[in-house]
């Protein structure tokens, strides 16, 4: 009997610390979920290039080195706000994913916001616009990197407004993105002495804005706010040269601007645009060296847009948060709280902070389209024209409605 009992007690023990061992190697398997529209309108500016920027942040953290296991799957949440959060929750609940990143379309990425709180998981958006984000709609487990649509408006809007572009019209992406961008564009139009004449919205992924454009047109203002992105920005652009509505006197805003959209246009139409973003690969050698590097692993040969380069500023943050717990990946709010506790510092946005609403803190950029002489390759299509710091570019704390500031 007493050797059963000490049989039994050493299998006990041996059970126990077997247990430890797997539960101390689960401490450092982390799983990335790379969340994007991966082959409708936004697959350009994120996409397979998301999911791309996510490898490299992996192999470029030095983790693997120091007995991480880290994976990355990616899933196409098509811009449907349903397909996203069951993504999500297959992820959390079956695959076992620790962060979700990318998570372009404001739709989806709210939607995709709650799952994240509920499942306590880590949320790293670079792809969605919505201030709502860390706004009405904060989480203590999301970190929104990237740009908002606060940053759009202040920036592109009061430049304009205070070039003389007093009247607007806005030409808006029918969901949570275009009336976030549109509703914070208005408040800075009306603060800085301007008016609103009209708008009209439009179903996401329009191929034929003629009606829109000739309703811009007859109004009379003497800027037309394009509050869409992707395929409809570049769409609504092209259409309106063949409108001639700039050679009228009109001025196109385009509150949200890609590299891709640029490139997609060409420069003969979209030379003179102004817009903001927060990344551009011709910057500085640190953006120079990472773009270059990712060009050659993307198939068209394309440097990295601001989304795809938040995924991986997102994510190096991330790893450096990790790497300062020592293990554990799998509490979210633990993670977060890792993240906003120590300043950023990555070599494409620099130097900034996260907010305790999670907005992460980084400078903005006043670009201008070059026009085609200045050009010098294929990918040269920016020229700076001024700074926005990060900490006049983002919504301050003391306007955001984030309830986690109440605590």
């Amino acid at each position: 009997m007493r050797k059963t009992t000490v049989v039994s007690l050493l299998l006990s023990t041996a059970l126990s610390l077997a247990a430890v061992n797997v539960a101390s190697a689960d401490d450092k398997v982390v799983k990335i979920g790379a969340l994007s529209d991966q082959s409708g309108l936004y697959a350009d500016l994120a996409g397979p290039g998301s999911t791309l920027a996510a490898q490299m942040a992996v192999e470029d953290s030095g983790l693997t080195g120091k007995g991480w296991k880290i994976d990355v799957i990616s899933g196409d949440h098509q811009n449907k706000p349903d397909v996203g959060t069951s993504i999500a929750r297959q992820w959390f609940d079956v695959d076992k994913v620790d962060v979700i990143v990318d998570v372009p379309n404001s739709g989806v990425a709210l939607a995709v916001n709650n799952v994240v709180k509920e499942k306590n998981g880590v949320y790293i958006n670079s792809g969605a616009a919505t201030s709502d984000l860390t706004n009405a709609q904060c989480s203590p487990n999301t970190v929104h990197w990237t740009y908002d649509t606060y940053m759009l408006a202040h920036a592109t809007g009061q430049a304009l407004v205070k070039a003389g572009g007093d009247t607007w019209f806005f030409l808006t992406a029918d969901y949570a993105f275009g009336k976030a961008l549109e509703r914070d564009t208005t408040a800075v139009v009306l603060a800085n002495g301007g008016k609103v004449v009209g708008g009209a919205k439009h179903p996401l992924n329009t191929s034929d804005f003629s009606s829109f454009l000739l309703q811009a047109q007859s109004s009379g203002a003497k800027v037309i706010g394009l509050a869409n992105a992707g395929g409809d920005t570049t769409n609504s652009i092209k259409q309106a040269a063949e409108f001639g509505i700039t050679k009228g006197g009109q001025k196109l805003a385009a509150l949200l601007l890609f590299l891709t959209d640029v490139k997609a246009i060409g420069l003969e139409t979209a030379q003179g645009l102004n817009f903001t973003e927060t990344f551009y690969w011709d910057m500085n050698d640190q953006t120079r060296a990472f773009s270059k590097r990712f060009a050659e692993r993307m198939k068209n040969g394309a440097p990295p847009t601001m989304v795809q380069a938040g995924v991986y500023a997102g994510l190096m943050h991330y790893f450096k948060a990790l790497d300062a717990l020592g293990g554990n990946p799998h509490d979210g709010l633990k993670v977060v709280d890792k993240m906003k506790s120590i300043p950023t510092d990555d070599p494409l946005f620099g130097k900034g902070s996260i907010e305790p609403n999670g907005r992460a803190i980084h400078n903005a950029y006043l670009f201008e389209v070059k026009k085609p002489s200045e050009s010098k390759g294929p990918w040269d299509l920016y020229k700076l024209v001024g700074t926005v710091p990060g900490d006049q570019a983002f919504t301050p704390l003391s306007e955001s409605t984030c309830a986690l500031l109440k605590k």
